[in-house]
């Protein structure tokens, strides 16, 4: 019987049914033998008896059949030899009278092979690529929205990149948008705000995370009316959208240019400036994710008649900067340049030992290796036998902060000053153009309507100032620093990981300079290495004393 909802009928049976079924083809199948056995039918061929051991002229018998079973064998392989010569035979006649078309596809063959080869498709995980794309992303725009991550905006901005946009010609505009603006304390942000606004016009802005497909917008919409007052700091509110699609319309309409206004989204790696563009658009038109790296070309996203987004890739960060800024904002942890463990190490020392603990709610550890063993462990990335998987952890650890989960805040400048590529006229000629008291109230209505961090419960973390990028290939500096800074930091590997204070107050001894030994052929000599007696000394104290407690 067929039940609703199935497109085809169950083929299950009752017990009984299936074992009558069973019983009636077993006496089929007996019958079917026995008629068989009647009519000297078998299935099973005969086997050769073979020749007794007891018959004369056994030897000579079994030398004749060999005989006849390889005279049978010759024969076969002649006649398929000769089926081989015919064959040949028969494709010469074909090709003689039709002598024109092997001259036709030769000259086919020497066209195409004349034919010069199409180039190969660029490579987009190239430096030079992705620089390219973003020249293009700058020369086309109107104006260029530099997004900065709010948990270190000075460590996302990049002074080449600023300076680019200042000396391209057309009068372009350049704006700075405070995003991830949730995982800082409050105070932090109106700090850098004011500390901002005084060079370009200055957002605040907190994306949406859970925008996946077109149907977020239709879900929306379903909200019950009477729900008037709204929880801003779920993962799908977007604060921030209205203050800047009313500052780009503004400027749009008071242009003269008919033509529809194009933003460029610029910004590190992974600050959101895809996640930017969704949310304005309110459906997902680039991809976002927490890896980074994901944009490699420029694609323009229409939000308003008169004014068209265009996404842009990262900003390569040159190799001279410090290991700090090059695990948060470069791509090389991706590309396989850097180790993600020597990435955490960097971090370590750039944050509060105490704040780590409580925030990853873990035990007092000395190193990073040891921290990364108890994360392991507390996440539960184990691999065979129980041993904790340190390179997951390490990983799992670096998405946290590269991506919209860990808070930690980095400290405004109390005394500011211009950059030396801008003055007074340049910061002037800036914020010309923009109602900036709409985006002053804009900014205040963002900051109520968001849910922030304590500042207890937010991670200090040291800035170590501007980034610097790449806009082309010919820029590229060396790689010798940060190939020595790593080194030395894996020299310092057993050391106990400090607090962010402590790493400001304490400064490394000189180390003696030895002279260098000269090499004789046939000796193994051995150079003595400086021995530092501060730690030598701290960690001696640190051992129990036994005649303390048995004397």
């Amino acid at each position: 019987m067929k039940r609703p909802k199935l497109k085809k009928a169950s083929k299950r049976v009752s017990c009984s049914k299936r074992y009558k079924i069973q019983k009636k083809v077993r006496e089929h199948n007996r019958k079917l033998k026995k008629e068989a056995k009647k009519n000297g039918v078998s299935k099973r061929p005969k086997k050769d008896p073979g020749v007794p051991s007891s018959a004369p002229f056994k030897e000579e018998v079994l030398r004749e059949a060999e005989q006849r079973r390889l005279q049978i064998e010759e024969e076969k392989e002649k006649r398929k030899q000769t089926k081989i010569v015919e064959r040949a035979k028969k494709r010469k006649k074909e090709t003689a009278s039709k002598g024109s078309e092997p001259t036709a596809k030769k000259a086919r063959q020497d066209v195409v092979e004349k034919q010069p080869e199409k180039p190969s498709a660029p490579d987009k995980n190239s430096k030079h690529y992705l620089c390219s794309e973003l020249n293009k992303v700058i020369d086309a725009s109107d104006v260029v929205i530099e997004v900065l991550d709010a948990r270190d905006p000075l460590g996302c901005r990049c002074p080449q990149l600023e300076e680019a946009v200042l000396q391209r010609e057309g009068d372009k505009k350049l704006i700075l948008v405070l995003s991830k603006i949730d995982l800082v304390p409050i105070e932090n942000v109106e700090r850098w705000i004011q500390c901002l606004q005084l060079e370009f016009p200055v957002v605040a802005f907190k994306a949406s995370t859970q925008i996946k497909d077109k149907t977020v917008q239709a879900r929306k919409s379903r909200i019950v009316a009477s729900h008037e007052v709204l929880d801003r700091s779920r993962a799908a509110a977007c604060s921030g959208n209205d203050c800047l699609t009313e500052l780009l319309t503004s400027f749009a309409a008071n242009k003269q240019n008919e033509a529809s206004l194009k933003v460029g989204i610029v910004g590190f790696p992974n600050v959101g400036k895809s996640s930017l563009i969704n949310s304005m658009k309110g459906i997902l038109a680039c991809n976002a994710d927490a890896k980074r790296g994901i944009t490699k070309s420029m694609q323009e996203v229409h939000i308003l008649k008169n004014v068209k987004l265009i996404d842009s890739p990262g900003v390569v960060a040159s190799a001279s900067n410090p290991p700090a800024s090059m695990a948060l904002r470069s791509l090389q942890v991706e590309e396989g340049q850097q180790n993600v463990l020597e990435a955490v190490r960097t971090l370590l020392k750039q944050c509060d030992h105490s704040q780590i603990m409580l925030q990853y709610n873990v035990p007092d550890f000395r190193n990073s290796l040891e921290f990364l063993t108890l994360f392991a462990k507390k996440r539960g990335y184990l691999q065979k036998g129980g041993v904790p998987n340190t390179q997951q952890a390490a990983s799992a650890f670096l998405a946290d902060w590269t991506g919209a989960k860990v808070s930690y805040h980095c400290k405004a400048p109390e005394n500011h000053s211009l950059p030396a590529y801008m003055s007074d006229a340049v910061v002037t000629e800036m914020q010309s153009g923009w109602d900036l008291n709409n985006l002053k109230k804009g900014n205040e209505e963002t900051l109520k309507g968001v849910k922030f961090p304590n500042q207890a419960s937010s991670i200090g973390f040291i800035s170590k100032g501007p980034t610097a990028g790449q806009l082309s290939v010919l820029e590229s500096s060396e790689e010798k620093p940060v190939a020595v800074e790593g080194a030395a930091e894996q020299n310092n590997e057993n050391e106990p990981v400090q607090s962010a204070e402590e790493a400001n107050k304490t400064e490394e001894p000189d180390k003696p300079q030895t002279a260098p030994l000269k090499k004789q052929p046939g000796h193994v000599q051995f150079q003595s290495l400086p021995i530092d007696i501060s730690r030598s000394a701290a960690t001696t104290d640190d051992v129990y004393d036994f005649n303390t407690h048995f004397k």
